[in-house]
């Protein structure tokens, strides 16, 4: 079965993300292995996946809520295996200790987690309870199966599903949509601390502060950008108490008119320009990939997972603690960009040089053109809904990345993920022009592309990326000892 993993996660790791899913569960068509088989790789995910994508986007502009939701399902995983681990205890549950015997294969394990999900997900995502259902009954187990005990984990499974449920509906998300004192039509994620934008879409009052983009999908529809979950910095974070502590230097070269003027306002904006205009192949696949957080993150630990052989409550661990050190890095790094709210390249790009022509990409299939005039240029990703500094793909990549050196004692990655000619989602059929191969051949490598991949899409600035990386390293630390802490079962006891 191990193997038939491992082949299956190779192949689909190549794959466009529309057809993910579908491969996913295709491959796994055969009967579940409860002993020896990975429930949250060939069970769970292939079902979440696809709801998933019609819930969020998985790229930059939705990552808030795509890091919210794995977190909190790799959580009711590691809290609903942990009873069944030497050492371990749960995040938000403490759930006793199963004997070893009960410990001699994956069976148990397995079936807990499934639960544990079923109670999550109908949390997150309760309107397609008919999927989630389906996920139980497709593997012979029971949804409407609720009981709760230490003994079964069926009971373990729910009783560890409920806790994360109970500790996680109202971390200051707006999940339910009722914060502010809202009674009726709720609105799940809203925004209901006022943040309000200096700048309008139509105007750019202030050239050093966030602007709201127009976004169209080419269909004769626009939209004006909102600032997506601003909200998100007074949620709840695991490994720390107050994201005040964390703190990115000013961005003072985002300001014209600050202490290093004009020139160093200019400087950064050329070097998006110039970052635009040489492109390669390679850069557009990794930053085409590196957006997308469920392929780049996710899949990253499937990959690290199954070529090191981690048994199924290892893989469960790397799991939770990285999305753990991306969703807590995202509190601080929201705290921040709401603090400083800082210009897009695209505002600044386009108030220095008006309608004047500039050499950059051209736009999609174009290449390089000299003839583009600045109030035309667009970046090669869409620019996310939020302020520009510091940057949040950097911070996570490298919270992603220190926690996973951490926890596997290298910095080795080795990870692989060929490139079939033409796939690209915003240069279809022309790029890239050849089959290629990308490759990380560590952590390292990883968290610097990632980070360099928003300066190749001209979504942030130099100084951004440096900010991000710097704030991802060090709350991908205390999320390590914090995970660390649950699993040598030293962690004090849940606070309620």
């Amino acid at each position: 079965m191990r193997k038939l993993v491992q082949r299956s996660i190779t192949r689909v790791l190549a794959m466009p993300l529309v057809i993910l899913a579908v491969s996913l569960s295709a491959a796994w068509a055969a009967p579940f292995d409860f002993n020896n088989g990975n429930a949250p790789v060939e069970v769970v995910i292939p079902r979440i996946i696809p709801v998933l994508f019609g819930f969020v986007s998985p790229t930059a502009s939705d990552a808030t809520l795509v890091l919210r939701i794995t977190t909190l399902i790799t959580n009711s995983w590691f809290d609903a295996v942990a009873p069944y681990h030497p050492t371990a205890v749960g995040v938000y549950s403490r759930l006793g200790r199963r004997p070893a015997s009960e410990r001699a294969t994956n069976s148990n394990m397995n079936i807990a987690l499934i639960y544990a999900s079923y109670r999550m997900l109908n949390s997150l995502l309760p309107n397609h309870n008919a999927e989630w259902r389906a996920m139980l009954m497709s593997v012979g187990l029971n949804p409407d199966d609720a009981q709760e005990n230490t003994v079964t984990p069926v009971g373990i499974g729910n009783m560890a599903g409920n806790a994360v449920v109970a500790a996680r509906e109202r971390d200051g998300m707006n999940q339910l949509g009722d914060e502010g004192g809202r009674r009726y039509n709720r609105q799940p994620y809203a925004d209901y601390l006022g943040y309000e934008p200096l700048n309008t879409a139509y105007e750019l009052k202030d050239p050093s502060r966030w602007q709201p983009n127009i976004i169209t999908m080419g269909n004769g529809i626009f939209r004006v950008q909102q600032f997506v979950t601003p909200q998100f910095r007074v949620t709840r974070p695991y490994s720390y108490q107050n994201p005040n502590r964390f703190n990115a230097p000013r961005p003072v070269k985002s300001d014209p008119h600050g202490p290093q003027g004009r020139q160093a306002y200019v400087q950064q904006a050329d070097e998006v320009l110039m970052a635009s205009a040489n492109l390669t192949d390679e850069m557009k696949a990794k930053t085409e990939l590196f957006d997308n957080k469920i392929r780049a993150l996710g899949f990253s630990v499937l990959f690290v997972s199954q070529s090191r052989g981690l048994p199924l409550d290892q893989f469960i661990q790397l799991d939770f603690l990285t999305n753990l050190a991306a969703f807590d890095t995202g509190i601080a790094v929201w705290n921040e960009k709401h603090k400083w709210d800082a210009v897009r390249p695209f505002s600044a790009i386009r108030y220095i040089y008006g309608d004047r022509p500039v050499t950059a990409w051209g736009g999609p299939g174009k290449g390089k053109v000299t003839d583009l005039p600045a109030s035309q240029w667009r970046s090669y990703l869409n620019t996310a809904d939020h302020p520009e500094y510091p940057s949040g793909s950097a911070s996570f990549c490298s919270a992603h990345s220190q926690a996973a050196r951490r926890f596997l004692g290298s910095d080795v990655l080795g990870w692989a993920v060929p490139i079939p000619k033409g796939i690209s989602v915003i240069e279809p059929g022309v790029t890239p022009a050849n089959d290629i191969v990308l490759s990380w051949a560590t952590w390292s490598d990883f968290e610097r592309d990632c980070g360099l991949s928003r300066l190749w899409g001209g979504v942030h600035f130099l100084s951004s990326i440096t900010a991000g990386h710097d704030l991802g390293r060090q709350i991908g630390n205390i999320a390590y000892d914090f995970v660390r802490a649950h699993i040598a079962g030293t962690a004090p006891p849940p606070a309620h």
